[in-house]
This record gives C-alpha cells, sequence and structure tokens, in this order.
C-alpha cells in the first residue's frame, strides 16, 4: 500500500519531524493523538477517511481517553459510539489533571 500523502495544511501539527515519511497506518497512533488533540475539523476528516473509525476508537479505548479534554472525550463518545462508563472516568481524570485546570482557569 501507498502511504497518503500529509496534505500541507496539516504539516504544522507535525512540527517535530518530516510530515513527508508518516504513513497513516505505520504511525496510525502518533497521528491520531496529535489530530484529535490538536486538529481543527478538516484534519479530522482527513484521519477518519484515512485511518477509519475503528482504528481510532481502539486508540482511544487502549490510551483510556489518549489525554484528550473533557469537551473532545464526549464528543468521541458520540461519534464512536464509546462505552460511557469508559468515557465518565476518562473525562473525570482528564478534569483533575492539573492541564486541565490550568486551561479552564
Amino acid at each position: 500500500m501507498k502511504p497518503v500523502n500529509l496534505p500541507h495544511e496539516m504539516e504544522w501539527l507535525f512540527w517535530d519531524c518530516n510530515p513527508n515519511t508518516l504513513d497513516p497506518i505505520e504511525h496510525s497512533g502518533f497521528m491520531i493523538g496529535r489530530i484529535l488533540g490538536d486538529g481543527d475539523w478538516s484534519a479530522i476528516v482527513w484521519l477518519r477517511r484515512n485511518v477509519g473509525d475503528r482504528v481510532i476508537r481502539d486508540w482511544l479505548i487502549a490510551k483510556q481517553g489518549g489525554g484528550l479534554d473533557p469537551r473532545r472525550l464526549r464528543f468521541w463518545e458520540l461519534i464512536l459510539d464509546l462505552p460511557g462508563n469508559q468515557v465518565d472516568e476518562w473525562v473525570t481524570k482528564a478534569r483533575l489533571s492539573n492541564w486541565h485546570n490550568r486551561m479552564s482557569a
């Protein structure tokens, strides 16, 4: 399978590496974390097309929410039909984190 080129508009998300070497399959976990955490809507659409909802869902479950903020976790809970009790735990953990407390102040 030929690697999918990352759109130029998304290269800023991967400022610390060469975006031309990223493969959505081989580097899916890394890309999912960056795009779900900091990407805009077009980046999320690209991710869903190139990685797929099942891979994103599996990543969120394996990473226990992946450090996303409560608002994003609730969004993905609805979109990907994530287990509500697990998302509740991730949201609680995110709300208790120092980073979330700093950002919502």
